[in-house]
């Protein structure tokens, strides 16, 4: 996947973090991508909640296949954002839901158990990148830390461009500068942005 520019993020050409109704969001996935194509997105990616059904029927030239994993890891529970993989890569299969709960319902998600290194290497197995999610929001006393330890994994990028401001009650211990500080320091890491779309109209 290219590295897009802090401007695309900005500038509404490129959401790399959307939901459909095929987890918890209300839209319709192929009704997104026909709303992202006419508002004359570059690209989008819809994240679906730990599974990729979505992008198993639907295909664009638009749209980066992507998804969103629940996963703890040590005692801060987090989401893994997956992208440009093959959804029908058999290394994938283990960690996606077996039902529909387990990608819309928050406390079912929770009890999660994923183990965050070998999902990673599944995801780089399928062809795709490990891109940590809104890392603002995680109750990690030491966000660095946790960020160094996932790079040690094989963590590929930070989400540094997200609506935060919208998640005021949840960010505790992180500001949206942190996480620009960090991914900054590291220029390994791909940074990348989304609105985390769960609504009706795209």
């Amino acid at each position: 996947m290219k590295n897009f520019t802090e401007e695309e993020f900005k500038s509404g050409k490129v959401d790399l973090h959307i939901h459909s109704n095929y987890s918890d969001g209300k839209a319709d996935f192929e009704c997104i991508i026909n709303n992202a194509k006419a508002a004359g997105y570059s690209f989008i990616s819809i994240t679906d909640h730990n599974t990729v059904e979505g992008h198993k029927k639907y295909k664009d030239a638009v749209l980066i296949p992507g998804v969103e994993f629940d996963c703890w890891f040590g005692y801060v529970f987090i989401h893994l954002l997956a992208y440009d993989i093959d959804v029908n890569h058999p290394a994938l299969a283990p960690f996606m839901a077996k039902t529909k709960a387990e990608t819309e319902g928050d406390i079912i998600r929770l009890f999660s158990r994923r183990n965050v290194p070998k999902l990673i290497k599944a995801i780089h197995d399928a062809g795709g990148i490990a891109v940590l999610a809104h890392p603002a929001c995680y109750w990690a006393l030491s966000l660095e830390r946790l960020v160094k330890k996932l790079m040690k994994h094989g963590l590929d990028g930070i989400e540094v461009y997200y609506p935060y401001p919208r998640f005021r009650r949840i960010v505790k211990f992180h500001s949206a500068k942190d996480v620009k500080r960090i991914a900054d320091k590291y220029p390994s890491l791909i940074q990348t942005g989304g609105t985390d779309f769960h609504g009706k109209n795209f």
